[in-house]
């Protein structure tokens, strides 16, 4: 088995890193000016693409290995869920916010020039 990082496996690491990736490449889009902002939509369904991909079709065999005299208790599972869920609420007020501030930003008449 891959070595794992706090607890998680390389496929967690490898889906905080695609989704990372895309959100610092939809907030640097986001800034761009004319059709090419609207590349944030091909972005976003690209990685919701490849995180379907890297969950549907996993490395490991369809077989189940067979059974250890020993039993695997994974005693960190529900510090996990919270931590998810922590972190999807946190993502959704990040949205909420990038809504109000920046996509709901009001454009205000400039001046017109006295004579």
């Amino acid at each position: 088995m891959a070595g794992t990082v706090l607890g998680l496996g390389p496929g967690v690491l490898l889906l905080q890193l695609l989704w990372g990736l895309a959100l610092l490449l939809c907030l640097a889009l986001s800034r761009a000016a004319g059709r090419a902002r609207f590349a944030v939509v091909l972005v976003t369904l690209g990685a919701a693409v490849l995180s379907a991909a890297l969950l549907l079709f996993p490395r490991e065999e369809e077989r189940p290995a067979a059974a250890a005299a020993d039993e695997i208790v994974d005693t960190f599972f529900i510090g996990r869920f919270v931590l998810l869920a922590v972190m999807s609420l946190v993502f959704l007020g990040c949205l909420f916010l990038l809504l109000i501030y920046h996509l709901m930003e009001p454009m205000y008449a400039k001046p017109l020039p006295s004579s």
